[in-house]
């Protein structure tokens, strides 16, 4: 009965070392998809070809997502082990606290790519959105393991992981889209991402010591705080500036109406930033906050308009 208990609570350690309640941050996917869908003209066809089946790839290429950047914590699970004890959320890890083994870590992070590339290559006809997956999962590797490592790269790190909000959007516009999407869309969500990133890094540089800071990630050393608040103002207005001009150039000039509303959002981050290490580290956590909520879906209503009226 205790070797059952044991193996139930071991299967929970690596269920926790895939990291799943960062789901959300696959949902870049559906924006693509809906980007794909108002700036590409699409073929008529039937209820079942234009509705149902764009909707089950959406949903097939969301869970490969998933699968992939599962695949990509369990890489950082393993590299990080040593610099995350040095931290006060990190430390309680499951390969921080020792309680998985790195071999099966490694088993697991191979299943999963195997099977969400092999699905993709069986499901999509879309070379593109293959290779944007393996993008995802080759991203990973050069963030996390030596000798590139990239994530010791002060001011390279952020502007490298936050690569992966684009590489998810072009996940979702490749479901149904051929051509490339328009460049300052996908500069936008480059320069969100990285704005969100940097986020985590200031919270980390102001609420950690600088022993542990410099501990945990050798870039902290080298940051300072006004530097990195000064870098997410930048990426801030970049990501606007991005958008506004898409926007003005692809003729959806409704859309326009959505940036006070988006900087609002910005704002609110940033705030959350300077007050609380916990939700800059792991912004899912903004979920649990009704107003937080409320506005998003607030947000995501004013695009759908944009969209109709434009």
């Amino acid at each position: 009965m205790q070797d059952g208990m044991k193996i139930r609570a071991n299967t929970r350690d690596y269920v926790e070392a895939l990291r799943l309640e960062r789901w959300p941050r696959c949902l870049a996917v559906i924006p693509g998809f809906i980007a794909s869908i108002t700036l590409v003209p699409q073929i008529p066809g039937d209820y079942l070809h234009t509705y149902i089946l764009p909707a089950g790839q959406l949903l097939l290429a969301f869970l490969l997502t998933l699968a992939v950047s599962a695949a990509n914590y369990i890489i950082n699970e393993i590299t990080d082990v040593s610099t995350d004890i040095y931290h006060p959320i990190k430390k309680k890890r499951p390969a921080a606290e020792g309680r998985v083994d790195r071999t099966k870590l490694i088993i697991l992070w191979g299943i999963l790519l195997i099977l969400s590339i092999g699905t993709a290559s069986l499901c999509f006809k879309s070379n593109a959105l293959i290779l944007c997956l393996l993008a995802l999962a080759v991203a990973g590797i050069l963030y996390n393991v030596k000798p590139i490592r990239i994530k010791d790269i002060p001011f390279l790190d952020s502007t490298f992981e936050s690569a992966n909000n684009p590489i998810r959007f072009l996940i979702g516009w490749y479901i149904l889209g051929t051509a490339f999407p328009p460049f300052f869309l996908l500069l936008s969500w480059w320069a969100l991402g990285n704005f969100l990133v940097l986020g985590k890094r200031v919270a980390e540089k102001k609420f950690l010591t600088e022993e542990q800071s410099s501990s945990y990630r050798r870039s902290l050393k080298q940051y300072n705080l006004c530097g990195l608040i000064g870098f997410m103002y930048v990426n801030a207005a970049i990501s606007v500036a991005a958008f506004a001009w898409f926007a003005f150039q692809s003729k959806l000039n409704s859309f326009l109406i959505s940036i006070p509303f988006v900087v609002v959002y910005l704002v609110f981050y940033f705030k959350k930033t300077r007050k609380d290490m916990e939700s800059a580290v792991e912004p899912e956590k903004l979920l649990r906050n009704p107003y937080f909520v409320i506005y998003t879906l607030l947000m995501a209503a004013i695009f759908i308009i944009a969209h109709i009226f434009n």
